[in-house]
């Protein structure tokens, strides 16, 4: 019999909910409502054990505040500047962290902060306020499996330690272009992480984001026994 699995449903852009073998559920870079890309049926708030958070753009916290004190998760996790910003705006259970930091953020479910390569500025009453680095995360889940969301990001020499010191299953990784790295590059970060399992994101959503899983399997063409899935909006995997 297969091991529990993971169920990962991908609602556009950067934006994931994920449902661990224990029925717990992760929302990361809450992003729904002017999400061009999440279908209608998505963008009501449904009950969450924890909100995470990779950095400030508005495509990425758009609606933390307005999910966060609609369904309360037990635990909303940032950058420390970032959780300073959202506790500001009446946010409950913020965790504030920092790179390296590792914390549970459910039951069985420890989430540890990494590197990324990209900036992190909050729109607030027209301003941009500074709101911390920006980060990735790796996410131990009850049954074993490790997840690595990369939030916004280029390239970098520590994806080798991510990969070294995690072991990801899978990876979920920018391949748009222009704000994010673009297929060429995502594919060496991949070489980088030694996963063999990616999903794709932050592409598609704009017309500016140009990059394409077409694409990255041509840019990936020489990594053996790597699966690429590749999931419309809604759409679910299990890993």
């Amino acid at each position: 019999m297969a091991p529990p699995a993971l169920q990962l449903t991908w609602l556009g852009h950067s934006t994931f909910r994920i449902t661990s073998v224990n029925g717990r559920t992760l929302l990361i870079d809450p992003w729904v409502q002017n999400n061009p890309a999440c279908p209608d049926a998505e963008k009501q708030p449904r009950p969450l054990d924890a909100m995470l958070i990779t950095h400030g753009h508005f495509d990425h916290i758009g609606d933390a505040v307005d999910i966060a004190r609609a369904v309360k998760p037990a635990s909303v996790v940032a950058i420390f500047e970032t959780t300073v910003w959202l506790g500001s705006k009446g946010v409950e259970n913020c965790v504030g962290m920092n790179k390296g930091g590792t914390v549970e953020v459910a039951p069985g479910i420890a989430a540890t902060m990494v590197h990324a390569d990209h900036s992190c500025g909050i729109q607030d009453n027209g301003q941009i306020i500074y709101g911390g680095d920006p980060c990735g995360y790796v996410i131990e889940f009850e049954n074993g499996t490790r997840v690595y969301h990369a939030g916004d990001t280029n390239v970098f020499g520590d994806m080798k330690l991510i990969g070294d010191l995690f072991h990801p299953d899978i990876a979920l990784l920018p391949i748009g272009g222009l704000y994010t790295m673009g297929p060429r590059l995502a594919a060496h970060a991949i070489k980088l992480l030694g996963v063999k399992r990616v999903i794709p994101m932050h592409f598609g959503t704009f017309p500016a984001l140009t990059g394409s899983p077409a694409a990255l399997r041509e840019a990936t063409a020489d990594i053996p026994g790597l699966q690429i899935i590749e999931l419309k909006p809604g759409a679910s995997a299990r890993v």
